[in-house]
């Protein structure tokens, strides 16, 4: 199957203009706003900026079948979790400080957690709760008792329904779409995946379909039927849609990262950063698991991201500006799983902790320019989102300084803009003066919903000073906050008990296309095996040493989860097996699913189990053009 990214976005589609921007809010104060700069967010947009991080919740079929893609062919009996608690989800979600939940509704297989009369490869079909359960009503419900907003994705890739690719098909997926949006209450997202077309069972054709996803869906008329029955649910991902795609799933947004970009279709090389002055307000968000893979698999246990990497995911996506959308995807029983849990708490209690208590709030601040007194440079110090300190038109470049408390040590700054203005400073610095001289703490551009720095130590100087350097037009800036880091406890690793897990610690490398092979067994997700990009005749190969004749059912491989220039995970791949490393024969060959952008671990079974105590890997071609074909680990998978 070709390789597609599950956000990707076809190239061509009817553009759309940005939705009406949100009334100034004025309540009540004196002196005049300056007129708007360029794009600015609609209410719905503004709303969804505030909400900052929130959960996304990947359990279905693939959950019970160790895949991340399904096929469709799934039988619905195969869904049973034993231990189903939707509380208990959103406990986890809210220890780990996450604003709100989106759940998968529907992934790439088809199945619908909801009782839906549309189809049968439904819960309505499967033994959970007799045949009565609704898992997006639990959840749904769940999530207001725990007082956090609740959102669904739908993926419109559908491999199970037999009209995949044809006209009926679009009209089942808007009556699908309907009754999630009428059923369940207020949404604040409706999440829209970019991965269409393919292989696939489409009702026991087993064929590949492809399609062109603006026409074939249509997307402005979807876009207009959420917000006409959901009005201030955000939509995720195409043009004219409220949301973008950051371009990857590392949970890394760019640097700087515009929530604006040119009203035409999505294009991945400018996701990540956006485009500075652009016509769309079309901010993006950060979507990334918690584990290597985005539903729950037993082997990935004890590769679970750590509260610090979650903290560093935090800075990298909301303190760039952005929304960031940590996957949590329950175990076969139904719960996030205990080490997780222990993770987020760890990770929600250190953003809680360090964001308690704002040091500037002791502090005087004065201003190179001044507006009126209804936006005094003391707005930045009032915690009020709706409030912000300006200049007159004419000064773009002005300087903000706070005196602070004697005493006032800290090591994270935080500013936000007043974004129902626009995006108004393009590049900012922050200064210190520590022993009457006055040093540069940072020089970066965009400055948005937020914008955090850490510092390498806590400082406490006399003063500290934001120096906007250049601007479309007169700053409008709502917060100047300073903090002290409170670091994530550590949590112990643990290590997976799965039987079928074959670990690869004790595994030898035989040979190898390229140094560093050694990486590939270390259980390490951050330590990787670079080869140069293979070439046709010329396969990147490994071979592995298992230690003993060991009875597989098949191997999985990680590619690297780091955001890499100039490298990609391999396309396909070939297996060989040996029981003397003399003889060889091929037990499997393919290609992965999704790999260049899920970055997922990729879980391939063989036709049949096999006894080797030898592996041979060979890989023809990366997933995507690139200098470098880069691996993070291969392991077994016994036979059971």
């Amino acid at each position: 199957m070709t390789d597609i990214s599950r956000r990707h976005l076809v190239a061509s589609s009817l553009a759309l203009s940005a939705t009406p921007s949100i009334a100034r809010v004025r309540k009540g104060r004196r002196g005049v706003d300056p007129a708007p700069s360029g794009a600015v967010p609609s209410a719905r947009q503004w709303r969804w900026h505030g909400r900052e991080a929130y959960a996304f919740m990947h359990f279905s079929m693939n959950t019970f079948t160790d895949k991340e893609w399904g096929y469709g062919d799934e039988d619905p009996r195969l869904f049973n979790p034993t231990d189903f608690d939707a509380d208990q989800i959103v406990a986890a979600a809210k220890a780990g400080g996450l604003n709100g939940l989106i759940l998968v509704a529907k992934h790439h297989d088809g199945f619908c957690l909801w009782p839906t009369r549309l189809t049968e490869h439904c819960i309505r079909n499967s033994p959970f709760r007799g045949g009565k359960g609704d898992i997006v009503g639990e959840m749904a419900a769940a999530c207001r008792r725990g007082g956090i907003p609740f959102g669904v994705y739908l993926s419109p890739w559908d491999r199970n329904h037999p009209d995949y690719g044809r006209p009926a098909y679009v009209a089942y997926y808007r009556a699908q779409l309907t009754e999630l949006l009428t059923r369940y209450g207020e949404l604040f997202e409706v999440w829209f995946d970019g991965a269409n077309g393919g292989d696939g069972y489409y009702g026991g054709a087993r064929e590949t379909r492809k399609i062109d996803a603006p026409r074939y869906y249509d997307w402005p008329s979807i876009v207009a039927l959420v917000h006409r029955l959901q009005p201030m649910a955000c939509t995720f991902d195409p043009l004219g849609a409220d949301i973008r795609w950051v371009g990857n799933e590392d949970g890394v947004a760019g640097d700087p990262c515009w929530p604006t970009m040119p009203n035409e279709p999505y294009d991945e090389k400018y996701g990540n950063s956006g485009v500075r002055g652009a016509a769309l307000w079309w901010p993006a968000e950060t979507d990334v698991s918690i584990r290597p893979g985005w539903f729950y698999h037993a082997d990935e246990d004890s590769k679970v991201k750590s509260p610090e990497r979650l903290v560093g995911l935090y800075d990298e996506s909301v303190g760039r500006g952005t929304n960031l959308n940590l996957n949590l995807p329950p175990d076969k029983r139904g719960r996030i799983a205990d080490h997780d849990v222990a993770t987020l708490k760890s990770f929600g209690d250190s953003i809680r902790a360090t964001f308690a208590t704002d040091l500037a709030r002791r502090a005087v601040a004065t201003a190179s320019a001044v507006r009126d007194a209804a936006h005094s440079p003391a707005r930045v110090l009032d915690g009020n989102r709706d409030t912000y300190w300006t200049t007159p038109d004419a000064v773009v470049t002005p300087t903000l300084t706070l005196e602070l408390a004697p005493g006032t040590r800290f090591d994270t700054i935080r500013l936000r803009e007043y974004l129902p203005l626009g995006i108004r400073v393009t590049r900012f610095v922050l200064e210190a003066q520590i022993d009457g001289r006055w040093t540069q703490l940072a020089d970066k551009q965009c400055i948005s919903a937020q914008r955090i720095i850490r510092l390498p130590a806590p400082i406490a100087p006399r003063r500290v000073r934001l120096r906007i350097v250049e601007g479309s037009a007169c700053p409008a800036i709502g917060e100047f906050a300073l903090f002290r880091s409170v670091a994530p406890v550590p949590v112990a690793p643990v290590v997976t008990r799965d039987p079928t897990v074959l670990a690869a610690r004790d595994w030898r490398i035989v040979a190898a296309s390229a140094p560093g092979a050694q990486a590939l067994l270390d259980d390490d997700a951050g330590t990787i095996w670079a080869a140069p990009a293979p070439t046709p005749g010329h396969p990147a190969t490994v071979a592995f040493d298992l230690g003993r004749v060991e009875a597989l059912d098949g191997f999985s491989l990680t590619p690297s989860r780091h955001v890499m220039d100039g490298a990609a995970p391999p396309r396909g791949y070939r297996v060989e097996a040996s029981v003397d490393g003399t003889r060889w024969h091929a037990v499997a060959s393919g290609e992965f699913a999704n790999i260049a952008y899920a970055l997922a671990t990729q879980r391939i079974r063989f036709g049949a189990p096999v006894n080797a105590r030898f592996l041979r890997f060979a890989f023809d071609a990366t997933a995507v053009p690139a200098a470098r074909l880069a691996i993070a680990g291969i392991a077994g998978i016994r036979a059971g």
